[in-house]
């Protein structure tokens, strides 16, 4: 038997956040290894832990069958993009205008990792060369850019200290808020599919209407646990490459313009075979498609929706644009990781991008509790946001003096692709003793038809 835990210290008990689905009865994951690897002032080892213990525990219960993990998987789960090469090349990561830029009373965070975002940005300074942008940003105030930036579409938000962050308008609004919200109701589910017993996911078929890491993150863990997963992207708006193959595992990639009605119709037939929808967009974006959360469970009480934002649904921040990068400088996480003294002094970050990670574990975890609560004739829809995934780190313990930083394992796997020769980490799971793999490489982007797998 594997132990409850890989040390004395106790691991955040996410796995509660799903009593309001599970079985009373449910007993959490067990789990292996250091407790501690990244160190630094948040216990971000306990937040991959504990996000991922809660996924475990979910797909055990649901299936009967026990499910485990280590700490050196899910330290490479964390950092998959690091790890990642194609054809030995090393992925790009962030864009050159994405990042800390120093303000003329502070700093910002820039994110310009996408065309848009990036033109959006240079309209906001009033400049036309990225080679200007530093000393557009070094003469306007940090709440200046924040503003300017934003209100023309773009993405840039003022590095604020914890307290600031919890005294703000935006950050009150998040105080009650749970990591996970679940709404259920009783509700009658003829004709619904359930992961048949010993096939852990087998026959869910997935929705993935996500987009960059925390949503995609967790609809590829759905797929190698044996979920259909068909992701839906805007035809305008492409995903990043490296991106796109970075979390493309065990899933399938479709283009659809839902400003087409005959596109609109398809994806409604497809939602009416569907179990689950995993939404990513910001808030109302779906709305007038009939795809939000309500108007979905409206039309399918059965339907399991989990849906995610940056900021949270409620206060002044719903619906604003927003990554993980940007959530840490906002919420004082890159204040509390900065580095330096007085005028030397620079913002910080995470040593992985944990809150998507986080959130996107917790997104599958939700859905998969949802799906089994079906059995129990419960229906419901679950919400996370990358805002309450970085309170709930930064309210877990300082990390014990004895925590240090050192070197695990990497498990690494190799693989033909339609994208070239790929090393990349397997899924963080061990199923009845056996690592859990990824069954398919990521197919080329756009490629599938809007249309789930027949069954074998």
């Amino acid at each position: 038997m594997a132990p409850r835990h890989g040390s004395d210290d106790p691991v955040p008990a996410l796995w509660r956040e799903l009593a309001a689905v599970l079985p009373e009865a449910v007993e959490p994951a067990s789990w292996s290894g250091p407790r501690w690897w990244w160190a630094g002032p948040l216990d971000v080892e306990g937040l991959a832990l504990g996000s991922l213990q809660a996924l475990a525990t979910a797909v055990s219960s649901a299936s009967s069958r026990r499910v485990t993990f280590t700490s050196p998987g899910v330290a490479a789960a964390f950092a998959s993009f690091t790890h990642l090469k194609i054809n030995g090349r090393t992925p790009d990561g962030f864009a050159p205008l994405s990042g800390f830029r120093r303000a003329a009373d502070g700093w910002v965070r820039l994110h310009a990792n996408y065309p848009h975002h990036e033109q959006a940005l240079l309209r906001a300074l009033e400049v036309e060369e990225a080679d200007d942008v530093d000393a557009a940003v070094r003469s306007r105030p940090a709440a200046g850019v924040e503003q300017s930036v934003t209100a023309a579409g773009g993405l840039a938000v003022r590095v604020r200290t914890p307290g600031e962050w919890a005294a703000s308008e935006p950050g009150l609004a998040l105080t009650k808020e749970p990591w996970i919200r679940f709404d259920t109701a009783a509700a009658a589910m003829p004709g619904r599919r359930a992961p048949r017993q010993g096939g852990l996911l087998d026959g869910l078929r997935v929705l993935d209407l996500t987009r960059v890491i925390a949503g995609p993150s967790g609809s590829r863990i759905l797929g190698a646990l044996g979920a259909d997963v068909l992701r839906v992207d805007p035809p305008r708006i492409p995903e990043l490459q490296d991106q796109h193959v970075d979390t493309g595992f065990d899933k399938r990639s479709a283009v659809a313009d839902l400003k087409q009605p005959g596109i609109r119709g398809d994806l409604r037939a497809l939602l009416s075979q569907a179990d689950v929808v995993l939404s990513a967009y910001r808030g109302g974006a779906l709305t007038r498609f009939g795809l939000d959360a309500a108007s979905l469970k409206a039309d399918s009480p059965a339907l399991a929706v989990v849906s995610l934002d940056a900021w949270g649904d409620a206060g002044p921040w719903a619906g604003r644009r927003g990554f993980d990068s940007l959530v840490q400088a906002a919420t004082g996480i890159s204040y509390l990781y900065g580095t330096g003294e007085g005028d030397s002094w620079r913002p910080g970050a995470l040593p992985v991008q944990a809150l998507d990670h986080a959130t996107g574990l917790g997104m599958a975890a939700a859905a998969v509790a949802l799906v089994a609560a079906r059995a129990q004739g419960m229906s419901g829809s679950a919400h996370l946001s990358l805002a309450r995934t970085a309170g709930e780190l930064m309210r877990l313990p300082t990390p014990p003096a004895h925590a240090r930083k050192q070197e695990l394992d990497v498990p690494l796997r190799t693989s033909p692709s339609d994208y070239g020769d790929l090393v990349f980490v397997p899924p963080p799971l061990v199923v009845e003793g056996r690592q859990l793999e990824f069954g398919v490489p990521p197919q080329r982007y756009g490629t599938s038809p809007l249309a789930w797998l027949q069954p074998k």
